[in-house]
C-alpha cells in the first residue's frame, strides 16, 4: 500500500510502502482526523468523531460538513463508514457539559472517539486550536475540516450523528422543534423555551437557557 500525497497540513513522516494485510494495532504511519459537532446548541450532547481513511478506497467530495447539503452529508456518512479503515463516534452528555463546561466536555468526547478506534493511529489531527489528552502525538489545525480529508470525514460523521439524535429527540419533545433547529438558539427555540421552560436535555448553564429560566421564576 503506497500512501498518497498529503496536503501541507497532513505532511508527516511515513514509511513508503505497506501491505494492507500487515495492519496491526500499533502500525506506524496511520493518521486519524478528529472533529466535533454540537458545541453551540442549547441542548443535547456534544458529539465527536475520529476517522482513519484508507488510501486504497478514496472518498470523493469530502469537505467541511457545514458546506455540504444534508442529503450529501447523509450519503458521505454511509460511504465513510463503509470505506474508512476505521472510525469511531463518541459523545459527552448534557450532564458532563454542565459539570465540566463545554470546552472540556468537547475534548472528552474527542478523546473517547480516538480511544474507540480499533486501530491505533501514529498521529491525530484535530480541528481547531485545542487538543484532548491523548496517548499519541496530536496536532491541532485551525480550519482543519476544510484542509485535511480525515478531519473533513470526522466532521461529517459527527454532524450527521448529532442531527440523527435531534430527529429522535424531536419525537419525545416536539414542542421545541429540535428536528428543525438542531438545538441552536433560534427565535423558534427561544420562544418555545419561554412557553414550556427547559426539558431535561437543555444545557441550563448556557446563558440563553439560564436567562429564560430566571425570567420564568421571577
Amino acid at each position: 500500500m503506497r500512501f498518497s500525497k498529503f496536503s501541507k497540513a497532513e505532511q508527516v513522516t511515513r514509511p513508503a510502502v505497506f501491505k494492507q494485510s500487515t495492519l496491526s494495532w500499533d502500525l506506524p504511519g496511520l493518521v486519524a482526523g478528529v472533529d466535533e459537532a454540537g458545541r453551540g446548541p442549547l441542548a443535547g450532547p456534544v458529539v465527536a468523531a475520529a476517522v482513519i481513511l484508507d488510501d486504497l478506497h478514496p472518498i470523493k467530495g469530502l469537505a467541511d460538513s457545514k458546506v455540504l447539503t444534508p442529503r450529501r452529508r447523509e450519503m458521505l456518512f454511509d460511504e465513510i463508514r463503509a470505506k474508512a479503515l476505521c472510525c469511531s463516534i463518541a459523545q459527552a452528555s448534557v450532564e458532563e457539559i454542565e459539570q465540566l463546561n463545554i470546552l472540556q466536555a468537547t475534548l472528552l468526547a474527542m478523546r473517547r472517539a480516538v480511544e474507540g478506534l480499533r486501530l491505533k493511529p501514529m498521529l491525530v489531527l484535530v480541528d481547531g486550536n485545542r487538543l484532548p489528552v491523548l496517548s499519541m502525538r496530536a496536532e491541532a489545525i485551525v480550519k482543519g475540516d476544510a484542509l485535511v480529508s480525515a478531519i473533513s470525514a470526522a466532521s461529517i460523521l459527527a454532524k450527521v450523528q448529532r442531527d440523527h439524535w435531534c430527529a429522535e429527540i424531536d419525537k419525545a419533545y416536539p414542542q421545541y422543534g429540535f428536528a428543525r433547529h438542531k438545538g441552536y438558539g433560534t427565535a423558534e427555540h427561544l420562544a418555545a423555551l419561554k412557553v414550556y421552560g427547559a426539558c431535561p436535555l437543555h444545557r441550563r448553564t448556557f446563558r440563553p437557557v439560564a436567562d429564560i429560566l430566571r425570567e420564568l421564576v421571577a
